[in-house]
């Protein structure tokens, strides 16, 4: 994993220019909703692998963490979350009003929305939470490791540690004594497989692209002084 360019110091911090800060922010927080939204659409498409039951929602959520390892990264852990805070209510709106209006990856029509369906808005809700403490446990977790030589380490043990409580905390939150018997009974073990699969292609796939894309946004970010990581 070669491919980072050299950089006078190991973990840089971006200073953007003051009036380019609220744009990046406001960006990376409409970024994070859609991947949400895209995320709560193709959670409802399962699909075997390996002989292994998961669903593409698996494959688009961990974007999230990219973007948030990136974001802590360039510009510190206060303006990553910022971006949290952002987002948090428009994802469980988001999160709702997808899931009302899309059944199995279907349109299922607007009257969805004139009731309030309970089951939900628990879901949204726990979307929402496992949201809010995943991110701010990634934030945590890379900030502290920011400093280590070995661009890899942070990304990976946030990603470990983020995903981990994010998976567990959803499906606690949305299935534990739910009316749903089966998710009732399994989630457990749905969710091992689910934090399993994310984990597998986080580590294999979307380390790789964090690299990438830090180099890129290294060389094309705007001209302003490189601060040491606080």
């Amino acid at each position: 994993m070669a491919f980072i360019a050299a950089a006078s110091s190991p973990h840089p911090s971006h200073s953007l220019p003051p009036h380019l800060l609220p744009r990046a922010l406001a960006l990376l927080a409409l970024l994070h909703v859609l991947v949400i939204i895209a995320s709560n659409v193709l959670v409802q498409l399962p699909f075997q692998i390996g002989g292994v039951h998961t669903t593409w929602g698996a494959f688009t959520f961990p974007l999230v963490f990219v973007l948030t390892d990136l974001t802590v990264r360039l510009l510190g852990p206060e303006p990553a979350r910022r971006v949290v805070a952002r987002v948090m209510l428009p994802a469980l709106a988001a999160s709702y009003v997808v899931s009302v209006l899309f059944v199995d990856g279907r349109f299922a029509g607007w009257a969805g929305l004139a009731t309030l369906n309970e089951f939900v808005l628990r879901i949204a809700l726990a979307s929402f939470a496992a949201y809010v403490v995943g991110q701010l446990t990634d934030i945590a977790v890379f900030a502290r490791l920011r400093r280590l030589r070995a661009w890899w380490v942070a990304p990976a043990a946030s990603t470990i540690v983020g995903s981990l409580i994010d998976t567990f905390v959803f499906f606690a939150a949305a299935f534990w004594r739910s009316p749903d018997a089966f998710m009732a009974e399994h989630w457990v073990e749905i969710a091992a497989v689910d934090y399993a699969t994310k984990l597998a292609f986080s580590l294999l796939a979307l380390l790789p692209l964090y690299g990438a894309a830090l180099r890129a946004l290294l060389r094309r970010l705007p001209a302003a002084p490189l601060a040491q990581a606080a």
